[in-house]
């Protein structure tokens, strides 16, 4: 499989999640873009179409506590962070959406620091 074909089924995917997931005020969508360095998250409200609260290993908060970590405990760091960022800002329950990649390894860490950083999904 090529890039651009798995790149294409990731795509696929991630549109057949998002017909049934719809972030709004009161449960926003936790998003998760996973590139092969890095990985980011955002908590998104749909119904006015912005970003409420991101982060991701290249947040300058986080940046040199990532050090010497595997990427998935990264990934953790960063559901950690984004769930401290979006408690502060009163929301408490979110839908995951885990962006058309499978929900095993990185994805499962930061959605696993999400939920020890207080998030509900």
């Amino acid at each position: 499989m090529t890039i651009n074909r798995s790149r294409e089924a990731r795509n696929r995917r991630h549109e057949r999640i998002r017909r049934r997931l719809h972030g709004t005020a009161e449960r926003p969508r936790l998003n998760v873009f996973r590139s092969l360095q890095h990985i980011y998250a955002q908590v998104i409200d749909d119904d006015m179409g912005f970003t409420l609260v991101a982060s991701s290993t290249v947040d300058p908060e986080l940046r040199g506590q990532l050090d010497g970590l595997t990427r998935s405990q990264q990934a953790a760091r960063v559901g950690q962070l984004v769930a401290q960022r979006a408690v502060a800002k009163g929301l408490k329950q979110v839908v995951f959406d885990r962006g058309g990649y499978p929900y095993h390894g990185r994805v499962k860490a930061l959605a696993d620091g999400a939920r020890k950083g207080g998030l509900e999904f």
